[in-house]
């Protein structure tokens, strides 16, 4: 078979631009240290925030799931594959996001994708903050639904467009991150959720970075700032701060009935294997019964913006685990990136169009297995790659 032209163009392309992408291989567990190649670097390319992927007592509870259930589910949800491990799974995620109910999706993507489509569809509207992860504007496009898009993090704009749409025809539906997974700052929660309740409008929260991370639990920023009323439905990972794979939503009893009835991304395809859920069980367990994880994470998190702040950095509105370094264009964010995997450093370069034009960075990603010594190391390699990038030429856009 020959590939047709526009493919190698497009290749070819993307190439002089600085925005072609290659799959680096991990040779080693998920850890604040892996292997590539024959070096073990330091690592800030992960969302393991609580160091849950390769815990002996999850991956304990993952063989005793493949004992009992094997490894395949077999079937969809609707079918066979529906399991005591996939209900109780759901109880707990129920409790812990302090809800009627849950329902667990293959990915987190596939949550996002099932829960919008199935609550919007032709003739309805949806408000979206600029930065919403893909997912979300994917599900928007699925829906069928009309989006309007507001600024970044302005609540105002957003209550301004509801109050322009408030007679139109249709359900209305914002949807928002609540940790914005590559700026690292926070939705004005309080605010849209204000907004959402003087407008009869549905809210829904992508909780996918602030799961396990935030409030006094680790159910994320609703959590955090005493937020309960009004959330249409909020969802989450189970393949970052806990460590395995799948998504969830979380809402009242008839929201996830609709789901179960309308999410494509739930009903045509194979259920999460038993023994994930057996595993991300465990660690939904320590994750609640251990809360230093998360306070060590967000301590550590404070420490680095303050030290990178103090030698100019621009981490853009950073308050979580994620930390930006915004560079500006492809080229100088390889170079960055490469000049720290030099010195056995992995920070990822993030280039259009996961970020807009013009601001292409690192993306520091902390977990609660790092140090402080990992953090100075980390501080020191970023003063001598940004010294190294301005002699690098910058002529790629975007």
């Amino acid at each position: 078979m020959t590939d047709p032209d526009f493919i190698r163009q497009t290749l070819k392309d993307l190439q002089a631009q600085g925005l072609r992408r290659r799959l680096l291989e991990v040779g080693s567990a998920a850890g604040p240290r892996v292997r590539i190649g024959r070096r073990t670097v330091l690592a800030f390319a992960s969302n393991n925030y609580l160091g849950l992927a390769n815990d002996p007592r999850v991956r304990e509870a993952a063989r005793h799931g493949i004992a009992r259930w094997g490894w395949g589910a077999g079937a969809s949800r609707l079918l066979a594959g529906h399991t005591e491990a996939h209900a109780a799974l759901e109880a707990a995620l129920a409790d812990f996001k302090h809800a009627a109910a849950a329902i667990v999706f293959p990915t987190g993507y596939m949550t996002n994708l099932g829960l919008v489509s199935a609550l919007v569809g032709r003739g309805d509207l949806v408000l979206s903050d600029r930065e919403n992860h893909a997912s979300l504007y994917d599900a928007i496009r699925l829906s069928g639904a009309g989006l309007v898009r507001y600024p970044h993090g302005s609540a105002a704009t957003a209550r301004d467009l509801l109050a322009k749409h408030r007679d139109a025809p249709g359900r209305r539906l914002l949807v928002t991150d609540t940790v914005f997974s590559m700026t690292g700052d926070l939705a004005p929660l309080a605010a849209l959720a204000e907004t959402c309740r003087d407008f009869g409008c549905m809210l829904v929260l992508d909780e996918a970075h602030a799961t396990g991370v935030l409030g006094p639990t680790g159910a994320g920023l609703a959590e955090a700032l005493g937020i309960r009323e009004g959330i249409t439905a909020g969802m989450g990972t189970l393949s970052k701060a806990l460590g395995g794979i799948g998504g969830f939503a979380a809402a009242s009893r008839d929201v996830c009935d609709l789901l179960v009835n309308r999410a494509r991304s739930f009903i045509y395809t194979t259920a999460l294997p038993a023994a994930a859920c057996e595993a991300a069980r465990e660690a939904l367990r320590i994750a609640r019964a251990e809360p230093d994880r998360r306070e060590r994470l967000l301590a550590m998190a404070k420490s680095a913006r303050e030290a990178l702040q103090a030698k100019g950095f621009d981490m853009g509105g950073s308050a979580s685990q994620i930390i930006p370094i915004i560079v500006g264009t492809p080229e100088r964010a390889l170079a960055m990136a490469a000049a720290l995997m030099d010195k056995g450093i992995f920070c990822p370069a993030i280039r259009p169009p996961t970020v807009p034009p013009r601001t292409s960075r690192l993306r520091i990603s902390l977990t609660c297995e790092h140090t402080e010594d990992d953090i100075a190391r980390l501080v020191e390699a970023l003063i001598e790659a940004r010294d190294q990038a301005k002699h690098a030429p910058s002529k790629l856009g975007g």
